[in-house]
């Protein structure tokens, strides 16, 4: 029986690397691509280490060579900036917090990795992601799951995939847990068995966001007023692409107590400052919700849910609107939720949707 081609993504870490040896013990053939993002000379070469570095070219040939795979290189660079680096620096501008990460899985990973795998004749791609795909014949539609490692679990960037993408979709390292996958790796001899993951934002080499933004983005840092909830000033800020809500350090503010940001205001160019206890809310308001595991549902939906990738999800009700967009009401108020992350919801280990946040109360 002729063996089923999968393209894919070798960002250069084990994941990948061990995803690709799975997928060929599975039966499967699989061909190995790595995606050069930009243009290094735009911004300064991205750290070693993460996905978009020379390193992780490398590494992932290697593991390719040791598989006797072929191996791509795919210049995406003109789709990721426009995509990702843009949508960053206007998020920003817009008073926004992005997560890239997301962005660049839309656009890039699952969408134009999808389409250069039709033009070579590929039905399949695959990921290093931690997450499963599953089809439930009775709803007729493709389920993304959370990962067997719920410490590793990657379900939160992966919300916007649609059913055609979750039905060309293999992720083989969901059902196993990171040691399990890094013996795998070890076991065919990889060189980046032991290798660390990543932590940063590729296209921010030196972690310094506001930098970038002014390299890159041309975006003004205007100075302007720390002020408190009654609109008494307390002190100047540096720009406000320079502060996120729930940010107490680095604010340079002399208070009796400590300051917390609570949102940040474009119209007036202030900063909001107050207690810890003003940055709860239980309402949260999302536009650009994908239904991702579920048909688009009409009534509330009772639900677990996060608005940042590192908490643990809380309970809640999801009520979809008329415009698209869906309202989430938790059972307990949340810390610090903000404008452009992302939340996504569960129905125990199913993702049943998400969306970029668009304010909370």
């Amino acid at each position: 029986m002729e063996q089923k081609k999968v393209l894919v993504g070798m960002s250069g870490g084990v994941d990948s690397a061990a995803a690709a040896l799975l997928l060929r013990e599975a039966g499967y053939q699989p061909v190995g691509c790595t995606l050069r993002l930009y243009d290094n000379g735009e911004i300064g070469e991205p750290l070693e280490g993460t996905c978009c570095s020379l390193e992780a070219v490398e590494d992932a040939r290697a593991a390719c060579w040791k598989l006797g795979m072929d191996h791509y290189v795919f210049n995406f660079s003109g789709a990721f900036r426009r995509q990702v680096m843009d949508d960053f620096v206007e998020s920003y501008r817009s008073g926004r917090t992005p997560n890239p990460c997301v962005q660049c899985n839309r656009y890039i990973k699952f969408d134009a990795l999808l389409r250069r795998a039709s033009e070579l004749d590929i039905p399949y791609i695959a990921t290093g992601h931690y997450a499963r795909v599953d089809y439930d014949g009775a709803l007729d539609r493709w389920r993304l799951l959370r990962a067997k490692d719920r410490r590793k679990d990657q379900t939160y960037f992966l919300y916007p995939l649609t059913q055609a993408q979750l039905s060309r979709l293999l992720l083989p390292v969901g059902a196993y847990d990171k040691p399990a996958v890094r013996r795998v790796a070890a076991s065919a001899g990889f060189g980046n068995a032991g290798k660390p993951d990543s932590q940063d934002i590729c296209f921010v080499p030196d972690g310094d966001y506001a930098g970038f933004l002014v390299r890159y983005g041309g975006v003004e840092m205007l100075p302007g007023d720390f002020v408190d909830t009654s609109g008494r000033t307390l002190g100047r800020h540096r720009g406000l692409p320079r502060y996120t809500t729930g940010q107490r350090r680095g604010l340079g503010v002399s208070a009796d107590r400590p300051l917390y940001v609570l949102r940040k205001d474009g119209a007036s160019n202030t900063v909001v400052l107050g207690d810890e206890e003003a940055l709860y809310s239980r309402t949260v308001w999302t536009e650009e919700f994908n239904w991702v595991s579920l048909p688009p549902q009409a009534g509330p939906q009772a639900v677990t849910a996060k608005t940042r990738y590192s908490q643990t999800e809380a309970s809640g009700t999801l009520y979809p609107e008329p415009d698209g967009g869906v309202r989430m009401e938790f059972d307990e108020p949340q810390r610090a939720v903000t404008p452009g992350q992302s939340l996504v919801c569960y129905q125990g280990d199913l993702v049943a949707g998400g969306g970029v946040i668009r304010r909370a109360e």
